[in-house]
């Protein structure tokens, strides 16, 4: 059975939960794949103007022969009342190429984020079978007019689609309120991307605590600050672009370094001594399960976390320390180095963290799948 993906992220982007979830799809089935990349689904901020795609933010654009990438003409004016009847007209190219697509046989359509297209594309294709992979509450992304948009396009595509995945216990638990189709399908770790574990040196390296990623208005700078301070000796390391900066001076052994390739970004994981995960609590980080806990896991080292999402659940897992107001940050910093992993514990995590374990764990396809086709 062919598939219409609609994805969150740009293929062009490095690889995350929905290229993986694509390629594990056509490895099982055989099916080719429409990949529909996203478009503005709320009103535009003046934020926006630094968050332009550099090139380091890009992987390889080659597309596999079973994939064809479709990139709709858009306006960022889908929140606004009426917005539909315009963008339906930028969108008939997208409507044709799918037609033409589904019509060669029976296709599923699968949606990685809540939009007007995705709902214009089920209502096209009344008899499709349909799955929402949630891979984070979206609304929890937008404010005023642009979040209750995206509350109510949600609400209309849960309605509408076979099954919902979920990808953290806490987003499967607000979407049973919509639906009873919910099953719960964690993050997970792309293997293929680390370094062999052999190779992996876990013994005390630099007494580097470090965090890869984006610093956005989710990252908690206080807990970062009082770590700092908590461990004078220790370099913590934040490498990744900052949307939302310190509020204040921070101590000396704080290092910031520019966001990189994800590439350089898992090897420069490698050379840390502790993963740090320092979000705020609030609804933005009350579904989420990080990719980067699996990566940090993968790579042997300890993690030190506040108590967000799926990371509080994990709080008597081995190599797991959750900080929370009024913990003891010293003695935390120096038990995570203290800790140290062995080549077998890695090996075990990365077999038991695959992508492809996660989506074929859950009852995702209708009964009846067709042989592939040539595209």
């Amino acid at each position: 059975m062919r598939m219409i993906y609609l994805s969150p992220v740009p293929w062009a982007s490095f690889s995350q939960r929905p290229h993986h979830f694509v390629n594990w799809y056509h490895h099982q089935t055989g099916a080719q794949v429409l990949w529909i990349d996203p478009y503005p689904t709320r009103l535009p901020m003046l934020n926006d103007l630094r968050r332009k795609a550099t090139a380091i933010d890009q992987q390889s654009v080659t597309v596999p022969p079973w994939l064809k990438v479709c990139s709709p003409l858009s306006l960022p004016i889908e929140p606004l009342p009426g917005s539909a009847m315009l963008l339906k007209r930028l969108w008939r190219n997208v409507f044709r190429l799918a037609a033409a697509f589904s019509a060669q046989g029976p296709c599923m359509i699968c949606v990685g984020k809540p939009s007007e297209l995705a709902l214009q594309l089920l209502a096209l294709n009344p008899a499709s079978h349909a799955v929402y992979d949630a891979m984070d509450d979206f609304p929890a992304f937008y404010q005023g007019l642009s979040r209750r948009s995206m509350e109510r396009r949600q609400a209309q595509l849960i309605q509408r689609v076979n099954k919902v995945l979920a990808s953290s216990s806490h987003l499967r638990d607000k979407l049973l309120g919509l639906t009873d189709q919910v099953e719960l399908a964690l993050n997970a770790c792309d293997m293929h991307g680390l370094a062999p574990v052999e190779s992996l040196d876990l013994a005390a390296k630099q007494q580097v605590l470090g965090y890869v990623g984006t610093l956005g208005r989710w990252f908690d700078w206080d807990m970062v600050t009082a770590l700092a301070q908590a461990n004078p000796g220790n370099r913590i390391r934040l490498i990744g672009p900052v949307f939302a900066p310190a509020p204040c001076v921070l101590p000396a052994n704080i290092e910031l370094l520019p966001r990189c390739s994800h590439a350089s970004a898992i090897a420069a994981m490698a050379t840390f001594s502790v993963g740090l995960i320092p979000f705020k609590l609030n609804r933005l980080t009350a579904s989420v399960d990080p990719v980067k806990y699996y990566e940090y896991r993968a790579l042997g080292l300890p993690v030190i976390s506040t108590r967000f999402g799926e990371m509080a659940l994990r709080d008597r897992e081995p190599g797991i320390w959750i900080v929370d107001q009024g913990t003891d940050l010293r003695n935390t910093v120096v038990a995570a180095l203290a800790s140290q992993s062995d080549h077998a514990t890695v090996q075990q995590f990365r077999q038991a963290h695959l992508w492809a374990k996660r989506f074929s764990a859950v009852d995702l396809m209708p009964a009846s799948l067709e042989k592939p086709e040539v595209w």
